[in-house]
């Protein structure tokens, strides 16, 4: 089941020199990317963000020992943004998350197995420097 966003069509942020500017066109975007390319440091970014946005809410691997399945099942209306993915995720959740209908994702890993996406709900993060600022933003994989 693939919807547009329920919550963001676009998410942008500001971080000192660097800034993030995501055109999301699904209701789950997965991305991939080699280690060093910036994942987590815009995983970071949004968190900042998500901290004045009440839509948004952010969890990592430091919630693998919370109750973040809950967090999840429990949210409506929200973007949920889950950086390594790969560990908080298992096969039980990305079945949630693939048929879930009230929220949006955004999800950093390695492994999208489970969450029945297309090639194009696939993306890689690409980065840009011009000036001293980096620019992030989300690319087609194939």
């Amino acid at each position: 089941m693939k919807i547009k966003p329920v919550v963001l069509d676009r998410i942008q942020t500001r971080h000192t020199s660097f800034e993030v500017d995501f055109i999301l066109e699904n209701n789950i975007t997965f991305i991939v990317g080699d280690s060093g390319t910036g994942k987590s440091a815009v995983f970071s970014f949004l968190q900042e963000m998500a901290a004045e946005d009440k839509r948004i809410r952010c969890l990592n691997y430091l919630d693998q020992k919370r109750n973040y399945r809950n967090t999840i099942r429990q949210s409506r209306g929200k973007l949920i943004i889950i950086d390594n993915a790969d560990i908080l995720l298992d096969d039980a959740m990305r079945w949630y998350i693939a048929t879930d209908g009230q929220n949006q994702y955004i999800i950093i890993g390695r492994n999208p197995t489970g969450l029945m996406l297309k090639q194009n709900e696939i993306m890689e993060l690409s980065s840009q420097t011009y000036d001293g600022k980096t620019r992030f933003e989300l690319m087609h994989s194939f």
